[in-house]
């Protein structure tokens, strides 16, 4: 197994890392004993490391009884039979891990040491083109504006389906700027010699601090007017003529010349980030105006999320370019030549041919680079800097039917943006952590550590929530769905794959049981007594009143879907997206596509690829619509027929993101020419895609079983969702 590095690689020899870190080492080189092979970029200042692992985890395996060979097992509380056994395995995955600190870390005699040989060394430019490309399409809410003035300073960007072009200026030690034209064509069109380097050098010959870190705080906390010259300095104010503001700098240092006094170490190291910042911000403006582009990305360890620097540097494009070109920011801006370098070592994996996915659990997010504002998170990677993605084994694309997929946003609540809902919802995700974790010991009873792991859980995720009180933006726009995301996350870390698995074989075995009842009741029905039967049984499981002239309805759409029905021709194919275990999917959502298998439809009907809260799976799909077909002559011939089809959304999460599908499922869209996407469940339609918009007519069904939310759409606990939308013409 080679090792593979960019500029500057070594094969490591006796090189490591100071004892003095405040993580033991194999917190920070997680899988490092099984990593495939290594890029190391070692620049002037920083050293990335990126390593591609095969990580080892727990899975829950369903598998019908049926083909076992077993006989069925009774669940002893309700004594009704499984219809399925769950199996804990150990399973593989990918991963790659980079990690990002000072060179002054790097001393000899201290493990762990990478002793593997060098194949070949990368071209810097190419390796840092590469990265920038590739977390531009695979890392949501990668790319962000900052702004000092707004309630949210950083604005993050949605990902757009074409990138190109750009302007990307790496501040390293130096600057470069590379106008970037397609995945393969970019070219050098300028640079300087004043970057970070610089910034370190002088600060520390003018503070005597050897630290960037510490360079930065000193900066954070200096006042810059007291060393730095102004407009009105010289001109008594503003400079109306020209249109120069009195609190411009006129010249950096200006006042250290005739003062005579010592300038404190803040307002020098003020004064001098300043300096640096407004001459790259002007340089890159004058480049991007030259060459007609509008995006320019700023990336290179400078940056680091420091507020002083991205502000600095946004003013002065916004002012050279009088609001033309954007200043953007990367989360992961360091990060670009490592992940360039594995991406070029890695092409036998062809690591292009998937998608990826930040895993929250073994990153340490976008942080503050001030000690004071969260220590809890600089205490948990001390001056190291960590970033971990998944390889999901199908490619992910968006669904062909969005609208628009540049402007497609899934989130419907942007916590970072409004901290009063940020405020509940992190309340209510630390309230409900006890709960989480006795469901997590519950569903593995014959372990003799799942209490241990389960307590590591709890304190990881709750040291998450702190980070995200005091860092909203640490992993990109703070919502209920990446609050979800990255518990699921912290659970398969601590090999909880499945929490609700047994929750959900009792109550799929008891829905299966009560299906062929429920299916000749709606039989007995006349047409419209029916399809309302069939909605409510879509919306079932609530605790309120299902009169007609009773229901709450916050969205009532009901009267035109039928009026739709009756009128219409049948739809060509259903995309359906499920959401619950147990009496959702089957008492709900299979008599609903009975229906429309019943009028000539097609239906597809898509389930998480992996576990969620009790969401069903695909895998657990599959062994129910086996059941139900036993029972159901239309269930049973739609199948043999392929007029319904089961499919996997390539996602594991309780929520849904349509920008982020399984290509799989992309390619039956088109091909059975999809005209009615139906959605159901708070998670899917209420806490994202409230307001997605679609090429075709859909249906977004929900009970709002949350009494804040409810409030803030305007309604009260239980009101239900039926949005039928047909797009404009």
């Amino acid at each position: 197994m080679a090792e593979r590095g960019g500029r500057g690689t070594s094969s490591g020899g006796d090189s490591s890392l100071d004892k003095s870190i405040t993580l033991p080492p194999d917190e920070i080189f997680r899988n490092l004993e099984n990593a495939k092979c290594f890029a190391i970029d070692i620049g002037g200042s920083l050293t990335k490391l990126a390593y591609y692992s095969t990580v080892q985890h727990k899975v829950a395996r369903v598998r019908s009884f049926d083909h076992s060979g077993k006989s069925q097992e009774k669940d002893h509380h309700s004594n009704m039979p499984s219809p399925y056994e769950i199996q804990f395995q150990r399973d593989h995955s990918c991963d790659v891990h980079f990690i990002k600190f000072e060179n002054t870390y790097i001393k000899p005699g201290v493990v762990p040491t990478i002793q593997r040989p060098i194949e070949r060394r990368k071209d810097v430019m190419t390796c840092l083109i590469k990265g920038c490309n590739f977390v531009l399409k695979n890392i949501p809410h990668e790319v962000f504006a900052y702004q000092k003035d707004s309630d949210t300073e950083f604005r993050f960007q949605t990902n757009h389906p074409n990138i190109f072009p750009y302007l990307l200026v790496n501040i390293g030690s130096g600057v470069s700027i590379v106008k970037v034209e397609t995945g393969d064509k970019f070219e050098w069109i300028g640079g300087s010699s004043i970057g970070g380097g610089t910034f370190w050098g002088l600060g520390a010959l003018l503070t005597k601090t050897k630290k960037f870190d510490e360079l930065l705080q000193l900066a954070s906390k200096g006042q810059h007017t007291n060393v730095d010259m102004l407009v009105k300095d010289v001109y008594g104010g503003a400079y109306q003529t020209l249109g120069l503001s009195g609190n411009l700098i006129a010249s950096s240092f200006g006042k250290s010349a005739t003062a005579d006094k010592e300038f404190s170490k803040d307002d020098m190291a003020k004064s001098l980030l300043h300096m640096i910042s407004n001459d790259i911000g002007q340089l890159a403006c004058l480049y991007a105006k030259l060459h007609n582009l509008h995006k320019i990305y700023f990336g290179g360890f400078f940056i680091r999320g420091h507020p002083v620097t991205m502000r600095t540097i946004t003013y002065s494009i916004n002012f050279f370019s009088k609001g033309e070109v954007q200043a953007l920011f990367l989360r992961h801006e360091g990060y670009l030549g490592a992940i360039g370098a594995f991406l070029k070592g890695a092409e036998q994996d062809n690591p292009n041919e998937y998608s990826w996915g930040e895993n929250y659990a073994g990153s340490s997010g976008l942080m503050s680079p001030s000690p004071d504002l969260c220590p809890m998170q600089r205490a948990r990677s001390g001056t190291f800097d960590m970033f971990e993605m998944d390889r999901l084994e199908r490619p992910l694309v968006n669904l062909p039917l969005l609208k628009d997929p540049s402007t497609y946003i899934p989130d419907t609540v942007d916590l970072t943006d409004d901290a009063m809902a940020r405020k509940y919802w992190l309340t209510c995700f630390e309230e409900a952590l006890d709960g989480v974790v006795k469901r997590a010991m519950a569903s593995q009873p014959d372990s003799i550590d799942a209490a241990e792991r389960a307590e590591k859980f709890r304190q990881k995720y709750w040291n998450k929530l702190q980070t995200l009180r005091q860092q909203p933006f640490a992993y990109g726009t703070l919502t209920v769905r990446s609050l979800l995301d990255t518990r699921e996350h912290c659970l398969n870390e601590f090999s909880f794959p499945d929490p609700y698995s047994k929750v959900k074989q009792k109550e799929n075995g008891i829905a299966l049981k009560c299906f062929p009842s429920v299916i000749e009741s709606l039989d007995s029905l006349g047409w419209e007594e029916r399809q309302f039967a069939l909605v409510k049984g879509l919306l079932a499981g609530n605790v309120f009143d299902w009169g007609a002239k009773a229901r709450p309805w916050l969205e009532d759409s009901y009267s035109e879907w039928i009026q739709r029905l009756k009128e219409g021709p049948p739809h060509k194919c259903a995309l359906i997206f499920a959401d619950n275990s147990g009496i959702d999917i089957i008492l709900g959502v299979f008599p609903f596509v009975r229906e429309l298998l019943s009028r000539g439809s097609e239906v597809i009907l898509a389930c998480n690829s992996g576990p969620a809260l009790n969401d069903v799976t695909y895998s657990e799909s599959l062994i129910v619509t086996e059941r139900i077909a036993a029972m159901d002559p239309i269930i049973q011939s739609a199948l043999m027929e392929e007029r319904l089809l089961l499919v996997q959304t390539g996602s594991s999460s309780p929520c849904l993101d349509l920008s982020r599908l399984d290509k799989g499922l992309a390619l039956l869209v088109r091909e059975r020419k999809t005209d009615l996407v139906i959605i159901e469940g708070m998670g899917r339609a209420i806490h994202t895609n409230y307001y997605a918009a679609l090429q075709c007519e859909s249906l977004k069904l929900a009970v709002i079983k949350n009494s804040w939310l409810a409030d803030r759409l305007g309604g009260k606990i239980f009101s239900v969702i039926f949005k039928y939308e047909v797009p404009l013409k």
